[in-house]
């Protein structure tokens, strides 16, 4: 609606985890370090955590770009409320299987087939389950564990990687079996001043905008109301790029993220 009036190309605040909008702050490219390192070493399992909208999903979104699919075999479970039958049979409908068994001894020896056959073809095997904290059923955390048996005597035949909000740690702590197979734990923190305002003009950039949009002072809005959390930013730049345009402004200020703000009752 307003992309014209702005000179984008397509809008630059959209809350979709789209890799190409990724900003690599440095904890966020430390992040996708810690991930990659995990995976292309075999290190079995990470655990990445971090407060609601702050990067994950997107996070493990640009680590799936970075993973050449000649060599990498991906399964993403996005809505891990599930029973643990459940979760084994879509691990294996999104590694391939169309038409997974319905026995859980069935499906771990389908799955079992599926990792060996992917190691015989030079493929890699990376799970990952998204949104962890919502797993309610204990099992489910059992059986995550359970997967990182299918190994050889000096390799794993799978990694899993675990995204989720800071109460997925205690989820994890109380399977220690679990806990002690983590390699990798990082967590996400929101985004100081500085990150924000580089933020903001790294999506305006892809988007094809000027960085001078949004003043210094309307930044300065924009973090605190945001509390750093790029969901939040997201929803507050795209309001008030919306409410600049019903106003004809030249540049996003103070006066109307103020504006914005008050319409977003935040």
């Amino acid at each position: 609606m307003y992309e014209k009036y702005w000179n984008f190309s397509e809008k630059p605040f959209e809350n979709t985890p789209d890799p190409k909008f990724l900003y690599n702050s440095p904890q966020h490219e430390e992040g996708l370090t810690r991930l990659l390192y995990v995976v292309k070493e075999r290190k079995g399992a990470g655990l990445l955590t971090g407060v609601y909208g702050c990067g994950k999903t997107l996070l493990a979104r640009a680590l799936m770009k970075e993973l050449e699919s000649s060599v990498y075999k991906v399964a993403i479970i996005t809505n891990p409320r599930l029973d643990d039958v459940e979760m084994l049979r879509m691990i294996t409908y999104y590694l391939g299987v169309t038409d997974p068994p319905t026995r859980k001894a069935d499906v771990l020896m389908t799955l079992e087939k599926v990792l060996q056959n992917n190691l015989n073809d030079g493929k890699k095997t990376v799970i990952v389950v998204d949104e962890a904290h919502a797993i309610e059923d204990r099992n489910i955390f059992e059986e995550l564990r359970l997967l990182l048996n299918f190994q050889f005597e000096d390799r794993f035949l799978l990694t899993l990687l675990i995204l989720g909000q800071p109460e997925l740690r205690d989820k994890i702590e109380t399977n220690k079996q679990l806990n002690q197979r983590i390699a990798m734990r990082f967590y996400l923190e929101p985004l100081n001043r500085s990150e924000t305002e580089q933020y903001i003009h790294h999506r305006l950039k892809v988007s094809g905008g000027a960085p001078e949009i949004f003043t210094d002072a309307a930044v300065n809005i924009l973090h605190e109301r945001s509390g750093g959390i790029p969901r939040r930013i997201n929803q507050l730049c795209d309001s008030a790029l919306l409410t600049g345009y019903g106003k004809n402004s030249k540049n996003i200020d103070d006066e109307v993220v103020n504006e914005t703000v008050r319409s977003l009752s935040l």
